[in-house]
């Protein structure tokens, strides 16, 4: 069988959470009878989504993680039937893993949607690493790159994967 890329930048995730103290089991996450081939299950209460990115953007350091209506739509889904919903972004470059809350996600949606007045067909979620920092998640202002809209999320270094435990 052949190795994909998101079987690599998955299964370095899968790993740090199969090697935590709180971790029991691992499964492919079901929606109805069809299984995702992005989000897994995690004991029994937790669902990870996960998104990668293989490098930052040359101007800005950025990594881009786009999110389609059908991939908000699967996020909602999968929130519905297990709360504790968080989505991994990889940062492969820097072999860091940004992690969100679904809330988290919902909340920069909804920043956007606000700036612009409407819905838009695809959200881009960007993540900077920068050194010896925490990680910065955040969406820009409509038509204004390098503008960040509204607080970035500050993420620690470290919340991956004891966060999805807590």
């Amino acid at each position: 069988m052949k190795i994909h890329d998101d079987h690599l930048y998955h299964g370095s995730a899968l790993i740090q959470i199969a090697e935590h103290p709180q971790f029991t089991a691992i499964n492919a996450l079901k929606l109805g009878k069809k299984a995702l081939q992005v989000a897994y299950q995690i004991n029994d209460d937790i669902a990870v989504y996960f998104k990668y990115a293989s490098k930052p953007t040359p101007a800005y350091k950025e990594y881009p993680f786009t999110f389609t209506k059908e991939h908000l739509a699967e996020l909602s889904e999968i929130a519905k039937a297990t709360p504790k919903t968080f989505i991994a972004l990889v940062c492969v470059k820097d072999r860091e893993i940004c992690c969100l809350t679904h809330a988290k996600l919902l909340a920069l949606l909804a920043r956007r949607e606000k700036a612009l007045g409407a819905p838009e067909e695809n959200l881009t979620v960007l993540v900077t690493v920068p050194a010896n920092k925490s990680l910065r998640a955040y969406v820009n202002a409509p038509g204004k790159k390098g503008s960040t809209l509204g607080q970035a999320f500050i993420v620690s270094r470290g919340a991956f994967p004891g966060g999805i435990f807590a």
